[in-house]
């Protein structure tokens, strides 16, 4: 089973992307975490997850620094990240589909977004 591990300060989206998920499929397991500090706290203290899907526009420690944060860590800095932001600017596009494994802009297409998550977890 894959862990996958959702990030955004939207409860909402957090509970719509696990419910989306898991709905009929055994093989993951999605933990959420409403911040990139409570994300970095989970990691501290349990598993990691196979792979993480990051909000970029979040308060205190948006998703750059969270991201920024795991890649400094030897423990963290190889789980594959796919952001998932409303942020629809060139600039975080390209950065983002650079650093990250990929990124998905906000409404995404579910389908989509399960593809790319199988894609990464395949390969």
């Amino acid at each position: 089973m894959k862990r996958i591990m959702v990030v955004d300060d939207d409860p909402d989206q957090t509970h719509t992307i696990k419910q989306l998920l898991e709905e009929g499929n055994k093989d993951y397991q999605v933990v959420c975490a409403s911040s990139g500090s409570r994300c970095l706290n989970y990691l501290v203290k349990n598993q990691n997850p196979d792979l993480i899907l990051l909000d970029i526009m979040m308060p205190k420690m948006n998703g750059w620094e969270t991201f920024q944060k795991l890649k400094a860590n030897e423990t963290w800095r190889d789980i594959p990240v796919i952001f998932i932001t409303a942020r629809t600017d060139d600039f975080a596009e390209r950065a983002g589909s650079f650093l990250g494994a990929e990124y998905i802009r906000k409404p995404f297409n579910i389908e989509e977004l399960k593809d790319k998550i199988r894609e990464i977890l395949h390969n």
